[in-house]
């Protein structure tokens, strides 16, 4: 199925690098229109260069830090303004902070909540309105394997992907009947510089290309099915 999101606009949060550049990526090789967002502008710029160099569609970025709701406001407008509109969101920015509770400062809570879910609440509020007045839309939450499975110095991340899950399963509820899909998906160890910082690289992790493929197969479901969740495992993690 070549370009089977023509004519169709997408945002993806924090698309600068890693899962999120793997799926803006994916998205304009489809054809689909493109906003990604990060928090650092010359980022955003590098990313929009390079990935307007290996597609034909069109592919817009913002600075934007989705902790800020007026921030963004601003984004969506942004995005309104070149490209039209919005069918499909990407929930994918997201931080890292792994300390016992303890020695969690408040910084680092808020933050953490802040960017994993509030960022989540604020980009969704903004969608869905612009989703039911196009007719549908699809908004895809990137979770995490910790958001069911709590581990030492996990309290602010799996908080926080607790919660995305939950929220993410109540806003499918709430809109499924007004044409608006929501799924999340959930992977373990990716081979990111965010899952380096932890684990370090290897071989055996999910690649972020492996992500992306799972939204496009996600996007290509027949709207009359919905797939909610999605776990993702590296084949075989090491013993």
């Amino acid at each position: 199925m070549n370009n089977f999101l023509e004519g169709k606009n997408a945002i993806v949060t924090g698309g600068t690098r890693g899962i999120g550049w793997a799926i803006a990526e994916a998205l304009a090789a489809q054809g689909a229109g493109v906003a990604i967002c990060g928090r650092d502008n010359r980022s955003v710029e590098n990313a929009v260069s390079q990935l307007t160099q290996k597609s034909k569609s069109k592919v817009v970025g913002k600075a934007a830090d989705v902790r800020d709701s007026t921030e963004v406001a601003a984004f969506f407008d942004f995005v309104d303004a070149e490209l039209g509109g919005v069918d499909i969101l990407v929930n994918n920015a997201g931080i890292g902070v792994f300390k016992s509770t303890a020695e969690l400062t408040v910084e680092d809570w808020n933050n953490t909540i802040g960017t994993n879910l509030s960022g989540t609440f604020f980009c969704s509020k903004q969608a869905l309105p612009r989703m039911r007045n196009r007719g549908a839309g699809y908004i895809i939450n990137i979770s995490s394997l910790a958001g069911k499975n709590a581990f030492i110095g996990g309290a602010a991340y799996n908080a926080s992907k607790f919660g995305l899950n939950g929220f993410s399963e109540a806003m499918m509820l709430d809109h499924r009947y007004e044409n608006v899909r929501v799924s999340y998906v959930m992977p373990g160890s990716v081979d990111t510089e965010f899952g380096r910082g932890r684990e370090g690289g290897a071989d055996w992790k999910i690649a972020s290309e492996d992500v992306a493929e799972i939204v496009m197969m996600l996007l290509k479901t027949p709207t009359r099915t919905l797939i909610s969740r999605v776990e993702v495992r590296p084949a075989k993690p090491k013993k």
